[in-house]
């Protein structure tokens, strides 16, 4: 395997069980990548201080929490002063409804991944909070249907495609 960035085969392989699970103990990482437990938090330590793992976070039900209706918004802009995109990308980010805010080219300037209550909510949040701002020239809106996720993979665990 490629070493990249100080990334060594154990450091892949421990990533990629923390991907599977991020909750188990670190004696069963270790056993799981052949180290010893200390060496298994040394790595672990090191990779947080890297900035290689940025976190640990909860995958959540948003159905179950009364946020069954997920949703894409593409926004175009007519306006791309800095000022205004920073405050922009601020109160789209502070929305208790988004989920992600991407930046994007191509015809959408930003792609806004938002869950809410039903269909009524979505409404509300598309023209109350996203075509009344100035600085929004078009708004796109798709319904999500499924939500697949795909882990990302350290270089090296996956096959690369050769030219």
């Amino acid at each position: 395997m490629t070493d990249f960035e100080g990334i060594d085969a154990v450091d892949q392989l421990i990533l990629g069980v923390l991907q599977d699970d991020a909750r188990i103990t670190n004696r069963d990482l270790a056993e799981r990548v052949g180290l010893s437990p200390s060496a298994s938090l040394a790595r672990m330590r090191g990779l947080r201080e890297r900035g290689i793992i940025t976190g640990f976070a909860a995958e959540l039900d948003l159905a179950r929490l009364g946020r069954p209706l997920q949703a894409l918004v593409a926004i175009r802009l007519n306006n791309h002063a800095r000022e205004l995109l920073d405050r922009f990308v601020e109160d789209l980010v502070a929305l208790e409804e988004t989920i992600s805010l991407f930046h994007l080219t191509g015809e959408a300037d930003y792609l806004l991944h938002v869950a809410v209550v039903d269909p009524e909510h979505l409404r509300d949040v598309v023209l109350d909070r996203l075509t009344l701002r100035p600085e929004v020239a078009q708004v796109t809106t798709s319904l999500m249907f499924e939500h697949h996720r795909s882990r990302p993979q350290p270089l090296g665990r996956r096959a690369r495609p050769r030219r």
